[in-house]
């Protein structure tokens, strides 16, 4: 489930924000800058819009090869299955990936970018919540990979500064070796459910916690402007006693101690939790279809300009070991999955496997973010005390 990071990975903590968007893009004057983003043949990888634009593919896998590393943060290897993503990259390529703090949250992305801009310790890429791509787009490269056209109009900058990747839908993980089948929150109500029931963290401090309450104020007739009805479902697993308050990670699952859990699909997998496939199962309620992606973007300091290109052209490609069906491998549902499925490249058993969707996705914008968070700040401990 669960890197330490993942219950910061959207942008719920605005007072985060609010603080490093004040201490600005300060430089730091510790390690040495790299090679500035020329190459043999005269391209400024820097400044490249697009691989096309800087000569073509073999261009950029040429000078991407002579910069020979590449920084990423916060890619925890058992997430969306970045382990695998990265070896394929280092295979396929002969390029050396440095992963830095992997448990970072999205907003210590951009304090590690501001804290080391202009050397070679600062990350060339990100992986963060759209809300953060969104406020810091001052700090990224203009960049269209050659799938652009793949990813829908509403998932990506028009200029190419951010475009999300791979996201899921919030669902609950359980134990059916214990329950049975469920398909419903309101079983999770029952006698049966005593001290089952947990979230991925607080959802006062954690955005997966509080997706997980949006979802289930989406079932009990709320909307992605009011949370209420979600706090109010909790209040209920409270006074029946089923709710625990305590964070669910693969450890508290093995134990016992959270056996019903509420995260994203991608999360809630069998293969991430370390439970068995044939006891462990995922639903997503019925018209109660609760979204959220993720973000790349380049570093418009990058110090390693070609190769940090190079990684998002690998991310979006629809090649068999290319990192959309690589991330559908992991459970996750890469951005490009419709014109895949379209076109014949998805990973047709990897596909398969996700959890099955019904009713249309519904994705909070940041000011509905803000307002259920604002909402849970003064309702949610009072609910479950």
């Amino acid at each position: 489930m669960v890197r330490v990071k993942s219950p910061m990975r959207f942008a719920i903590a605005g007072a985060a924000l609010l603080a490093l968007a004040a201490a600005g893009c300060s430089s730091s004057s510790s390690g040495g800058s790299s090679s500035g983003g020329g190459s043999k043949s005269g391209t400024n990888w820097s400044t490249a819009t697009s691989a096309a634009a800087g000569g073509g593919m073999n261009a950029l896998v040429a000078a991407a090869k002579k910069e020979g590393t590449l920084n990423v943060i916060a890619l925890p290897a058992n997430w969306a299955n970045y382990g695998n993503i990265i070896k394929a990259f280092e295979q396929k390529y002969g390029i050396k990936v440095n992963s830095i703090a992997p448990d970072d949250s999205s907003a210590q992305e951009i304090q590690q970018i501001q804290q080391k801009n202009g050397t070679s310790l600062a990350a060339d890429v990100v992986d963060v919540g759209t809300a953060v791509a969104v406020q810091y787009a001052s700090m990224f490269a203009p960049y269209k990979v050659a799938t652009w056209s793949s990813i829908p109009t509403a998932q990506k900058s028009p200029t190419g500064q951010w475009f999300e990747d791979y996201g899921g839908y919030m669902s609950v993980g359980y134990n059916s070796a214990k329950f049975g089948t469920v398909t419903s929150l309101s079983q999770l109500l029952g006698s049966k459910f005593k001290n089952a029931v947990a979230l991925n963290g607080n959802p006062t401090q954690a955005n997966a916690a509080l997706m997980g309450v949006e979802m289930a104020s989406l079932v009990n007739g709320g909307s992605p402007t009011s949370i209420a009805q979600g706090v109010a479902f909790f209040h209920k697993l409270k006074l029946a006693g089923n709710f625990v308050p305590v964070q669910a990670t693969p450890s508290t699952i093995k134990t016992g101690a959270t056996p019903v859990v509420f995260n994203w699909d991608y999360l809630n997998t069998a293969a991430v939790v370390g439970q068995s496939p044939s006891t462990w199962k995922v639903f997503i309620p019925s018209g109660a279809v609760l979204g959220g992606f993720y973000a790349q973007a380049i570093n418009k300091n990058a110090p390693h300009p070609a190769a940090a290109r190079l990684w998002e052209e690998f991310l979006f490609s629809q090649a068999a070991v290319g990192g959309q069906n690589l991330w559908l491998q992991g459970g996750a549902r890469p951005v490009e999955q419709v014109a895949m499925t379209a076109n014949g490249t998805i990973d047709k058993t990897a596909a398969a496997a996700l959890p099955p969707v019904n009713g249309t996705p519904v994705f909070l914008n940041p000011a509905q973010s803000a307002a259920a968070a604002t909402y849970l700040a003064s309702n949610w401990s009072k609910a479950v005390s």
